[in-house]
């Protein structure tokens, strides 16, 4: 692919590593890195060798936001189409077939902090700031931030970072929920890799179907949830993962996964 603002690597034939690469501006997000974005990813979901996807961004910053000075002068319709545009491959990400681990490296902050919340699991650096900051301009987030963060730390606590728009640092956004792990800066893609490489080692359509379930159990009542998860539970038995994992344990060796 001929990408001028994101990186991608192979890891292990089954680990890709996309790195957002704009240092100059902070890897902040404009409409051709959310293309290129939608781009990578539709190709990631295409490629059966990849099973785990890490992000993460070049030189100090995750994301830095949304490119203010592209949206300084948008319209109202122009700026809904921008926001379409980051809602559209935030989901995609959201919703992709395998499992997507957020590397924070750095600043994660309006856009950034969105696209975060799309990744199932947000490793950060103890140098990584977070925040929603949008209110200091006007406006609100606009990649579904609203969404994401109250489903992911509460609507109270979401409030409280939204409307102050205060940036918090990765251990207060750890003890919030908004991250699951913090790390030293120089240990970050080393635990993003053995965790890709944990998830590698599990029974991979009861991952892709895990995931699958909790994305959409949690937009559910629990009695519709867990009719999701039955259905999700009995197709793990027709897949043979299932029968291979069972048999592993009970011989006590590592599974077979084809």
């Amino acid at each position: 692919m001929d990408l001028k603002y994101t990186a991608m690597e192979m890891v292990e034939d089954s680990i890709a590593i996309v790195k957002i690469n704009r240092p100059d501006a902070l890897n902040t997000l404009n409409r051709d890195v959310l293309q290129e974005l939608e781009e990578v990813f539709r190709k990631l979901g295409d490629d059966d060798k990849v099973k785990v996807v890490i992000i993460t961004g070049e030189g100090k910053a995750f994301v830095a936001g949304a490119d203010i000075a592209q949206m300084k002068d948008m319209s109202g319709m122009q700026a809904r189409e921008f926001s379409k545009l980051g809602q559209q491959v935030f989901g995609l990400i959201e919703s992709l077939e395998k499992p997507v681990i957020a590397a924070v490296n750095g600043f994660a902050l309006g856009g950034g902090s969105e696209l975060a919340l799309a990744c199932d699991i947000r490793i950060a650096s103890d140098k990584a700031k977070l925040g929603q900051p949008e209110v200091n301009l006007g406006i609100i987030p606009g990649f579904a931030g609203t969404q994401r963060l109250s489903r992911l730390i509460g609507p109270s606590n979401a409030k409280m970072l939204i409307y102050t728009g205060d940036i918090i640092d990765a251990q207060t956004a750890l003890h919030y929920g908004l991250v699951n792990k913090v790390v030293p800066g120089e240990e970050l893609m080393k635990e993003a890799l053995e965790l890709a490489r944990k998830i590698i080692s599990k029974g991979p359509n009861a991952i892709k179907f895990a995931k699958g379930v909790i994305n959409k159990g949690i937009q559910a009542d629990l009695l519709t949830g867990s009719s999701y998860e039955m259905e999700a539970f009995s197709l793990c038995f027709s897949t043979g993962e299932a029968k291979e994992g069972m048999s592993a344990f009970l011989e006590k060796r590592k599974p077979n996964w084809k």
